[in-house]
């Protein structure tokens, strides 16, 4: 990895294969999001939009915690709450709304805004000793960071209901159980099991994986009928796009296609 910038408890690493790892970075306070992180995350991640070469997020924090979630004691800001929620919202949706994969490397405790921030990402991959919650109810708040909308799409309605209206800690094991992560691994073969995600999605046909994420995302919204649409219309973006004609060249040549996302 190269440092490509270190912002106030902000640390955006990129690789030559295209990796953007962002680590937020606060362990005297479990890295616990502050306002210059947030304005951060929402420039890292307005930027990787912009650039070809980015080709994959990791999201995840330093040390052995993922993120204690907003920082409630850090210096008050000024502006009404409304207005700090609405920009809060502004990063939740750069790094939903992103057409490059993302990927959390949750390595610990992942609670309130900050477990809404890995489930935003497209895949979760989690040590076995990380622990989660939607810790909301227990500070007297409500579900943000798009939980209400995140929960009932990973686990169902009920179990969504369980997890905001308790706020309890679950365990890495009862995570994956459940669907929250996708994939649990011990402590120890973490950096490697997300290494191995991020350069696969980095090696990927962009192009497709945008439209793919898309059309994803906009599951639950749409009948079949436009769905069906939605499909042909980005099969026929890909059908004239040099990527898939890389892949059935390489499929005929037996090598791996080299994906520019043109």
């Amino acid at each position: 990895m190269v440092a490509l910038a270190a912002m106030e408890n902000l640390l955006v690493e990129r690789s030559g294969s295209g990796v953007v790892t962002v680590t937020m970075s606060q362990p005297e306070r479990k890295n616990a999001i502050n306002m210059p992180m947030w304005d951060g995350m929402l420039a890292v991640f307005r930027e990787v939009e912009e650039r070809s070469e980015d080709r994959v997020i990791v999201l995840t924090g330093a040390g052995d915690v993922f993120s204690a979630g907003a920082d409630l004691g850090g210096e008050p800001d000024g502006r009404h709450q409304l207005a700090l929620m609405k920009h809060f919202n502004d990063v939740g949706m750069a790094l939903h709304n992103l057409s490059v994969p993302t990927l959390a490397r949750v390595n610990g405790l992942a609670v309130g805004a900050a477990l809404n921030l890995a489930l935003s990402c497209d895949l979760v991959v989690a040590a076995d000793t990380a622990r989660f919650a939607e810790i909301f109810i227990k500070r007297g708040l409500s579900l943000d960071l798009g939980g209400s909308w995140l929960l009932p799409r990973l686990v169902g309605m009920h179990r969504a209901k369980e997890l905001a209206l308790f706020g309890d800690m679950i365990d890495a094991a009862e995570a994956e159980r459940i669907g929250l992560v996708n994939r649990v691994v011990p402590a120890d073969e973490l950096d490697a099991a997300t290494a191995e995600w991020a350069e696969r999605l980095a090696q990927g046909p962009p192009l497709a994986q945008a439209m793919t994420k898309r059309m994803l995302n906009n599951a639950f919204s749409v009948s079949l009928a436009e769905a069906l649409d939605a499909e042909a219309m980005a099969q026929s973006v890909n059908v004239a796009s040099e990527d898939t004609r890389e892949a059935i060249k390489a499929f005929f040549e037996k090598r791996e296609p080299v994906f520019t996302g043109r």
